[in-house]
């Protein structure tokens, strides 16, 4: 008979325990070069024994080495590049030394072991060389002349079209009711309300803060914003206006209503909606203009003479950063207390491991592009149409790592190529299946060819749906019409009922 009682069992299980550290690892793998440079900021800024590698350092020759079709490059600092030999060898080998790429993994360095003096990675690159600016407090970007914002330039209308300070006021309200695009946002009444006048003084500070530059600026809808506008050419008469009464219509290329309602001919419509598209439906958006950020590649890729694939990290946006174990060994010779010492150990822990998190991070990201771009090397020499369907678990595969890491290096990270920056992830696609029992097609070829096909169009040869169907057909691939129709939708690309109505109305 089975009794119930307490009793004592051991048992033996393996699980993974998901520590800061390697916490901090798997974040690292997901950010972009530049992210890891901010982060690495925050860690030397709290860390002493974290320091830069000053320019000038030598560092160790690179390792070269010849495995299986594939030349590697690998200086010490962890940077290097991979040279593809035989890129249409999809069972060549990569990198030198086999590593432990896998963050689902611990490492096999203890934790507590110091990196050696010296150990780094990546080029760290400062502000730019210097020369006899050493000394300056100043950069480059402080001498240059900060753009005027939306609201000083029309502050600065509003001081020389209004004189009484009521008329300020209320102006100087309107201005800030209106959004980046110039649109006013908030009603007339309940400005008036707020500032205790009525609402017909609001309404005449409003009539001539639409007079101001930009033209369009303090509209309260699309159709008033290119009335001011036109009224600024001399050109909203009757029939533009009319047109503007119905740019619903104008939206759906009705051209027949239109010239009933303008009561003019086709010619006319035509004049006027081309004045109307030398029109800016956002014009407050010329003010506040950030420079935009260009994209920068975090890996790069070129075609070497031999017509093989040279891939290599841009250290010129990695962190160079070392353990100063000199330091350590100094400050941990003159700990006296418990918490002193324990201070030093924690931070020399979390120093060597950013570095080793890093040099790994690095590893990982050079092997991962490199499979990429040897997988889809018909891509990068005969354009998209050639790009393979490709999914995370081809490369995880190919490259013996977990998915859920080839997600994570393929996560914010892009390749310069030679037919421009694309981000990583841009390279997997599903797969459409070829007419026939060929080799299969990617969605994103299918997507490219399915826009050139309607780019070819014609008035009198408008394609529907069917008929592009029909077309892929004839090119090798199977697919379904409700497909295609998601795919074009997706391109923003309207009907072929839109399309053809687009074309014969000329505009």
């Amino acid at each position: 008979m089975n009794r119930l009682a307490p009793r004592l069992d051991l048992r033996q299980t393996q699980q993974l325990v998901m520590t800061p550290q390697l916490q901090q690892a798997i974040k690292l793998l997901q950010l972009s070069n530049q992210e890891v440079s901010q982060f690495v900021e925050e860690e030397l800024a709290q860390n002493p024994l974290l320091e830069r590698d000053e320019p000038g350092a030598e560092s160790a020759p690179p390792e070269v080495a010849d495995a299986g079709g594939t030349e590697a490059a690998t200086p010490a600092n962890g940077t290097g590049e991979e040279r593809l030999l035989d890129p249409v060898d999809a069972n060549a080998t990569t990198t030198e030394a086999p590593l432990d790429v896998d963050y689902d993994n611990s490492y096999s360095r203890g934790a507590d072991e110091p990196a050696g003096e010296g150990e780094y990675l990546g080029d760290w690159k400062g502000s730019g060389g210097r020369s006899d600016f050493e000394d300056s407090e100043f950069g480059i970007e402080q001498t240059l002349a900060r753009p005027v914002s939306l609201r000083d330039h029309l502050l600065s209308q509003v001081g020389v079209d209004f004189a009484t300070p009521v008329e300020r006021v209320i102006a100087a309200r309107l201005v800030d009711a209106i959004d980046d695009c110039g649109y006013l946002t908030a009603a007339t009444a309940e400005i008036a309300d707020k500032l205790g006048v009525s609402e017909g003084e609001v309404l005449a500070v409003l009539e001539r803060c639409q007079r101001f530059d930009p033209p369009g600026i303090f509209a309260r809808s699309l159709k008033e914003c290119l009335a001011l506008q036109l009224r600024e050419r001399d050109r909203l008469d009757p029939c533009m206006q009319k047109l503007l009464d119905n740019l619903e219509l104008l939206a759906k290329r009705d051209v027949a209503q239109l010239q009933r309602i303008c009561n003019t001919d086709l010619e006319d419509i035509q004049e006027m909606v081309a004045e109307i598209r030398t029109l800016d439906p956002k014009p407050g958006l010329a003010f506040d203009g950030a420079l935009a950020s260009p994209v920068v590649p975090d890996v790069l890729m070129r075609l070497a003479p031999d017509h093989s694939w040279i891939v290599e990290l841009n250290q010129d946006t990695l962190p160079r950063v070392l353990v100063n174990t000199r330091y350590h060994a100094r400050v941990h010779g003159s700990a006296r207390s418990k918490n002193e010492k324990e201070f030093i150990a924690e931070r020399l822990h979390a120093a060597n491991w950013l570095v080793k998190s890093l040099h790994q991070r690095a590893q990982t990201i050079l092997k991962v592009s490199v499979e990429i771009v040897r997988q889809q090397d018909g891509f990068f020499r005969h354009g998209v149409r050639h790009l393979k369907p490709l999914v995370l678990r081809d490369i995880a595969e190919a490259i013996d790592m977990h998915e859920s890491t080839v997600s994570r290096v393929t996560t914010n990270k892009f390749i310069s190529t030679p037919h421009g920056i694309f981000e990583l992830k841009y390279f997997f696609t599903s797969a459409i299946p070829a007419s026939g029992g060929g080799e299969a097609h990617s969605a994103e070829a299918v997507r490219h060819r399915i826009k050139a096909l309607i780019d070819a169009e014609t008035v009198k040869d408008v394609l529907s749906d069917d008929r592009i169907v029909e077309l892929l057909k004839g090119d090798g691939i199977d697919i379904a019409r409700r497909t295609v129709a998601k795919y074009r939708e997706a391109m923003g690309i309207a009907s072929s009922v839109q399309r053809r109505r687009e074309k014969g109305s000329g505009f």
